[in-house]
């Protein structure tokens, strides 16, 4: 069903540069290519790829070099040539792994067991994030806008400090996360008063209007609603979007996602799930009342779930989705001129929107090794394959490393290897091993 264009408002790429970095020159082309598909906007989570120094120098990543200041400059700079807006992402609550997970900051952890969230009672805390914010705001000149992230903040409440705070009358979890994040956004809006600050907004959904118009966030910040799934639920979304509306925050934003949402370990992106995902946002949209004010829409490409996690899809196998996913909302639909489009712009013939079904084994199965019975002449079969596979990627993947270290660091190159080619190549081997062990036990 064909829906009307996305409306006014900003289409925003994410950069997710936690884990796969690319490659300066490489960064440069993506950006080149996101101006061809009509995209006006960059959300950039650096992590530990930004060059923060001092104290802080520590957060930098050690499996490859940081950006360099005048790297970090010289993308802002192509980007603004394009008609692009940068918008930096800085976590300041939960997912903050990649400065919780150094020693000298465990004390900062709201529980010992948890890496990613930042006790809350502390003002050590606050200090660190401000010195954060304060160094990625001054390498940003111009910055309009900030996300401050403060998403998925597990464990809120389980830390001792947090326990003591609780048992006084009228304190609750919800208070502790929004005094918190008020805190963060009144002290930015006091040194950097002209900045729109942008947050998650998965902490507040069970929140009652009452208490969001209470938390004194109300005119500090603009929600975004993020939602990437196929079968988004389109009336409870809508139905969020305009109590936050109702609570004095009519400025919101959508966030959905064109790769790095499907599985921890997806290596290869499903276009057509992510397309989906897109016409359920596209309903949303169409729905909402004219009081909420959407201010756009960030297209997300999560490169792990977390600073700790696995790498998820690599930007090229990701960017005929994203092209599919930034056409559908510029048509309303994934229809034929969107497709010619996503053609052209890719210097590709056609578009696989469909899911790829696998084969099952079927005469090779842990029954059959456990009891070393098998079809002899199936099970060669199997184990001819399985030898041919073997020798296939041995091949190829020199190449595919060859060809990766252009677009990424020589570290991003061996953990996709180790994780998606030698978790590939192990159980082959143990294949070709275990068959052949069985057919001597079936064959004189």
């Amino acid at each position: 069903m064909k829906c009307p264009p996305w409306p006014k408002g900003k289409k925003v790429v994410h950069l997710d540069l936690k884990g796969a970095p690319p490659r300066v020159e490489y960064l440069h082309r993506l950006i080149e290519f996101f101006s061809q598909l009509g995209v006006d906007g960059l959300l950039v989570e650096y992590e530990d790829m930004f060059p923060y120094e001092g104290e802080l120098k520590l957060l930098q990543a050690t499996a490859q070099p940081a950006y360099s200041q005048e790297e970090v400059l010289s993308m802002q700079e192509l980007a603004r040539s394009k008609g692009m807006e940068v918008i930096p992402l800085v976590q300041t609550f939960g997912h903050m792994e990649f400065v919780l997970k150094h020693r000298s900051m465990w004390h900062l952890r709201e529980t010992s067991h948890c890496v990613g969230t930042l006790n809350p009672h502390r003002e050590e805390g606050v200090k660190l994030v401000m010195e954060m914010l304060r160094q990625v705001v001054e390498l940003h000149p111009g910055l309009n806008t900030l996300h401050i992230g403060a998403d998925e903040v597990y464990m809120l409440g389980e830390g001792e400090e947090s326990k003591l705070w609780l048992t006084s009358p009228g304190h609750t979890v919800e208070q502790l996360f929004l005094s918190h994040v008020t805190k963060v956004a009144k002290a930015i809006k006091k040194v950097w008063s002209h900045i729109t600050i942008i947050m998650w907004d998965d902490m507040m959904r069970g929140m009652s209007q009452e208490t969001l118009k209470a938390s004194g966030l109300v005119g500090l910040i603009q929600p975004m609603l993020w939602d990437y799934t196929p079968n988004l639920d389109v009336d409870k979304t809508v139905s969020l979007l305009q109590k936050y509306c109702s609570a004095g925050m009519a400025d919101v934003w959508a966030a959905s996602s064109f790769k790095g949402s499907t599985s921890v370990y997806t290596c290869v992106t499903c276009t057509q799930r992510h397309v989906d995902n897109h016409l359920q946002w596209l309903k949303v949209a169409a729905s909402l009342s004219p009081s909420v004010n959407l201010k756009g829409i960030a297209i997300t490409g999560w490169q792990r779930y977390d600073h700790l996690s696995v790498l998820c899809e690599l930007m090229p196998v990701a960017l005929p989705s994203l092209a599919a996913c930034l056409q559908t909302l510029l048509h309303g639909q994934f229809c034929a001129e969107a497709h010619s489009k996503v053609t052209e712009v890719l210097g590709i013939s056609a578009v696989e929107v469909e899911a790829m079904e696998r084969f099952v084994r079927g005469w090779f199965s842990p029954y059959h090794r456990q009891r070393r019975i098998v079809t002899p002449l199936m099970a060669m079969q199997i184990r001819n394959q399985a030898a041919t596979y073997l020798v296939m990627l041995q091949q190829k993947v020199e190449a595919v490393k060859e060809e990766m270290v252009h677009l990424y660091p020589e570290s991003t190159a061996q953990e996709w290897i180790e994780e998606h080619v030698s978790t590939v190549m192990a159980p082959l081997q143990r294949i070709t091993e275990d068959i052949g062990a069985c057919v001597k036990e079936m064959v004189p």
